[in-house]
């Protein structure tokens, strides 16, 4: 209930910067506003992931993720949207659609999650979310699946102070993402 209530106003919310970020990506590449790809979900179940486009639409869709911030793959305006994190903020979507939460582990793509090994499958017992233990940890600038223990950690100690405490983390380095 909380986070159908939050991602709703949410979106309310920040509906104004939605369609900035939307002109910004049309003004600076051909292409979709939105960036779907098919990630693998709570109990192994595929959903489609929302995103705005950071990349060029040539780019492999189901390639790893830029680890570095001068990837060939990230448009001019991508790399801001990315630094920001306001590429993120259509998942609010697949929050009010029941396919993700606020805080979880991060949902992998499924060749990835074909490599799992069995503890890591764990990470599907769970919703997956917008925000997360590693995404406010110092190992966020690696590759999710390259640090399963922060949701494994995550899993184990989740509750309702868990997921105020990131969420409030996130914010924060989000914001002080504007000042850097």
């Amino acid at each position: 209930l909380v986070d159908v209530v939050v991602s709703f106003l949410g979106i309310l919310i920040v509906f104004p910067i939605m369609l900035l970020v939307a002109l910004g990506i049309k003004i600076d590449s051909k292409g979709p506003i939105f960036f779907t790809q098919s990630r693998i979900g709570l109990n192994g179940k595929p959903f489609t992931i929302f995103k705005f486009r950071t990349m060029k639409t040539d780019s492999k869709k189901y390639a790893h993720c830029p680890t570095d911030k001068d990837d060939i793959r990230i448009t001019s305006f991508g790399r801001w949207l990315r630094k920001l994190s306001l590429d993120e903020i259509p998942q609010l979507i697949n929050v009010l659609r029941g396919e993700m939460s606020l805080v979880g582990p991060r949902p992998e793509m499924p060749f990835i999650v074909d490599t799992y090994e069995s503890y890591e499958k764990k990470r599907l017992s769970v919703m997956p979310g917008i925000t997360g233990l590693w995404q406010v940890s110092p190992a966020r600038n690696a590759e999710i699946h390259d640090n399963p223990e922060y949701d494994l950690l995550y899993i184990e100690h989740r509750d309702l102070s868990l997921d105020i405490l990131i969420l409030i983390l996130t914010i924060v380095f989000v914001f002080r993402s504007f000042t850097h």
